[in-house]
């Protein structure tokens, strides 16, 4: 970790305290149970089947070619779901009470092309951590042609990332897959931030999960199919699964209503953690159910980063008694009321930030 990393310190305050024995009381006094549970089981069995289905379907069945970009369509969207749905809740450890069940599960992102154990290093450790913190976390770090947070230089050709940005996002899946991973494992660092290099298990395990999905995901196709159609399927399934992954960070962190800070200012003044990560966070829709299955409950984001070890499926359930803590604590919460609002939301930041240096923060 970097030394400024080091420096950044949080405090656990009286709104954190407070936030956590309230929902501990929710789950002792419902009985519910914090992780798994069956509708979590049945939305792992409904995307891998979907998975499988959009897959098999593309390989093996004789189909009008009207209808193969659509697959391609579904596939991509399936494969984004299992993301949401599965590996997302089992590398937090959320998928399970058991360990290993957990590890099993959060496998399946080195299955549709990403590295578990990469993902646990940027994801877990960098981004909840240093949630919109300039530097540290890097997940707000995409390159020099999308500014995403106020400390990263303002370029003339950022005026138009609010048009272009949709572009970039449609190839996220394909840098991430062919380029980032393998970068990072050469360099031993995720973006400027060292991490832990994995140990000789861990590497096999990743280089393993590359090749499988490389083999089912690009070479079955070409032996079955060994056509030049096979590139704009490639493309658009891909472009699918890029589109719909970064569009949920953004809607979530990359909006106005969303602080950003500086690591120094947390240097000389600490802030109570839950306070941070819910005035970096913002929620979207969490009135539309269908958006809510499908993310996995990451339009729920405020409580995703404030309980992170607890199932997706209950976050409708903690989101009023974290709005109500967060009421009578003084700690700013925001929620947009639909998709629809959050991507409007999403969109005036970018061209705001693409004209402004240093934008003021919405009200």
């Amino acid at each position: 970790m970097s030394v400024v990393s080091s420096k950044v310190r949080f405090s656990s305050g009286e709104f954190n305290a407070d936030l956590k024995r309230r929902v501990d009381e929710y789950f002792e006094l419902s009985g519910r149970k914090p992780r798994g549970g069956w509708s979590l089981h049945l939305q792992t069995a409904v995307m891998l089947l979907w998975l499988a289905a959009s897959y098999g379907v593309l390989m093996f069945a004789s189909l009008p070619a009207w209808l193969v970009p659509p697959l391609a369509v579904s596939l991509g969207l399936a494969v984004a779901g299992v993301g949401f749905n599965v590996m997302h809740d089992a590398n937090h450890g959320a998928y399970s009470p058991r360990r290993l069940v957990n590890r099993a599960m959060a496998y399946s992102l080195d299955l549709i092309g990403g590295s578990s154990y990469l993902w646990r290093q940027k994801h877990n450790v960098l981004h909840h951590t240093y949630t919109n913190i300039a530097g540290l976390d890097t997940d707000g770090d995409v390159g020099i042609f999308l500014r995403l947070t106020p400390s990263q230089p303002l370029r003339r050709f950022h005026r138009y990332q609010h048009l272009y940005a949709w572009l970039l996002y449609s190839v996220f899946a394909l840098k991430w897959w062919f380029f980032d991973d393998f970068r990072e494992l050469i360099t031993g660092r995720i973006v400027t931030q060292p991490y832990p290099r994995p140990t000789r298990r861990a590497l096999a395990s990743t280089l393993v999960g590359k090749a499988l999905f490389f083999g089912w995901a690009f070479v079955l196709p070409l032996v079955f199919h060994p056509t030049w159609w096979l590139v704009p399927i490639w493309l658009l399934a891909s472009a699918t699964t890029g589109v719909v992954l970064a569009s949920v960070f953004q809607l979530a962190h990359c909006v106005g209503e969303a602080a950003h800070l500086d690591p120094g200012a947390l240097q000389s003044a600490p802030q109570d953690w839950a306070a941070h990560q819910v005035t970096s966070t913002v929620d979207f829709a969490r009135g539309n159910r269908l958006l809510r299955w499908y993310v996995g409950g990451l339009n729920f984001q405020v409580e995703h980063h404030l309980f992170t070890k607890i199932s997706h499926t209950r976050y409708p359930e903690i989101s009023p008694i974290v709005e109500k803590a967060c009421l009578d604590h003084g700690v700013r919460y925001r929620s947009q009321p639909t998709l629809r609002a959050a991507l409007a939301a999403n969109l005036r930041y970018l061209r705001r930030l693409g004209r402004e240096l240093s934008p003021a923060p919405s009200s």
